[in-house]
């Protein structure tokens, strides 16, 4: 284990690279944090390695919307692949691949009341269906929930908080906004509908 490597609680919150919705990370010894309502945060661990990613998603699947972006990591889906292939580009093995899993809280949603339940459901398919076993997971209820994980061990820590809390609000708002985002109409192309003359 480094020499600085966080002991405590506060130190691991301290130096964390904090994702967003939408994002993911890989690391082999910065701590890797989130904030989570309804979304979920998924962590991969090779302990050969001593490797670990986090991922942050906050619908299950692509929308069947064809205005929608299909290039969205906040997709359950895709945040999976990407997260796997991204420990697989650093010499994680599939074999020693293990995950834990935490969120999808009771928070209320504009695009469904019940996506806190779908992601946790989606998280536990997904993993089953690739071999990969769930160690840990920590899933719905009334709150949030910061989660940080310490790529060095493998531990992850999850602080379960009201969701009165200002920064929860601020999160909340967060995952608002990028609710919103999936779906706004992709703008359309400024030729498209209108006629080509040929001369």
């Amino acid at each position: 284990m480094p020499a600085s490597h966080p002991t405590t609680a506060r130190d691991f919150e301290r130096v964390a690279l904090n994702i967003n919705p939408g994002g993911w990370s890989v690391q082999t010894e910065r701590p890797i944090a989130t904030l989570l309502g309804s979304c979920v945060a998924v962590c991969f661990f090779d302990p050969k390695l001593k490797l670990a990613g986090m991922n942050h998603f906050l619908l299950p699947s692509r929308s069947s919307n064809k205005l929608a972006d299909d290039d969205i990591v906040l997709n359950g889906d895709y945040a999976m692949e990407v997260l796997r292939n991204a420990m697989y580009a650093k010499g994680a093995q599939s074999s020693r691949l293990v995950a834990k899993a935490f969120g999808g809280g009771n928070i209320v949603s504009s695009i469904n009341m019940a996506i806190g339940e779908r992601n946790a459901e989606f998280a536990r398919d997904w993993l089953e269906r690739e071999g990969i076993p769930l160690l840990a997971s920590d899933f719905g209820g009334a709150w949030s929930r910061k989660v940080i994980c310490d790529p060095v061990t493998g531990d992850v820590f999850c602080r379960r908080n009201p969701i009165n809390q200002p920064d929860v609000q601020a999160m909340v708002r967060a995952e608002s906004e990028y609710e919103k985002s999936l779906i706004v109409p992709k703008p359309t192309p400024a030729s498209q509908g209108k006629k080509i003359e040929l001369f």
